[in-house]
């Protein structure tokens, strides 16, 4: 069923506006896989926040257009499913490479996160990324570290002097 000029403008402008905010992207052919495998990655894809779209090559490359994902243009090439992270830089390749392990049709082709295309084999980089929660629990132990060792040192005065004349008291009752 052919698209009408309308239904590909609204696609191209849909897909451009969530590769305009997205954090990376990731490219997959999906040949091979059944509807109910793909219904499960959609769902999967919608409770991390993961914008999936299986779109023609043509209206993707005009999508990507000016976003930090044209890297991706020219790469496009058979039947992919395109993944945007719209929370975190991480959430698309956890996404699919959670699903790829589980069917092995599901093929990786492109990574691109800050404007550099990346090679399928980072794809494990880039799932390993932090989520924003896991970002700001680092930075805060990072913080918080040096105060705590002082506070221990600080501490650390007081208690050895308590401990060297409960020593000395120990030493003259005997």
């Amino acid at each position: 069923m052919a698209l009408s000029l309308e239904e590909k403008k609204a696609i191209v402008a849909e897909v451009s506006g969530v590769a305009a905010d997205a954090f990376s992207a990731v490219a997959a052919e999906y040949r091979g896989i059944t509807v109910e495998q793909m219904t499960e990655l959609r769902k999967e894809a919608r409770n991390s926040g993961v914008y999936l779209r299986v779109v023609k090559n043509t209206l993707a490359r005009r999508a990507i257009e000016g976003t930090e994902f044209e890297c991706m243009k020219d790469s496009l090439t058979g039947p992919l499913i395109l993944a945007f992270s719209q929370e975190d830089p991480g959430s698309a390749a956890r996404v699919i490479e959670k699903f790829s392990k589980e069917n092995d049709k599901l093929v990786v082709k492109l990574v691109s996160i800050g404007g550099k295309l990346l090679g399928p084999q980072d794809l494990r980089t880039v799932a390993s990324l932090p989520t924003r929660d896991e970002a700001i629990a680092q930075l805060m132990s990072v913080i918080q570290a040096p105060i705590a060792k002082l506070a221990r040192t600080l501490n650390e005065v007081p208690g050895k002097l308590v401990r060297t004349l409960a020593a000395v008291k120990d030493a003259k009752g005997a």
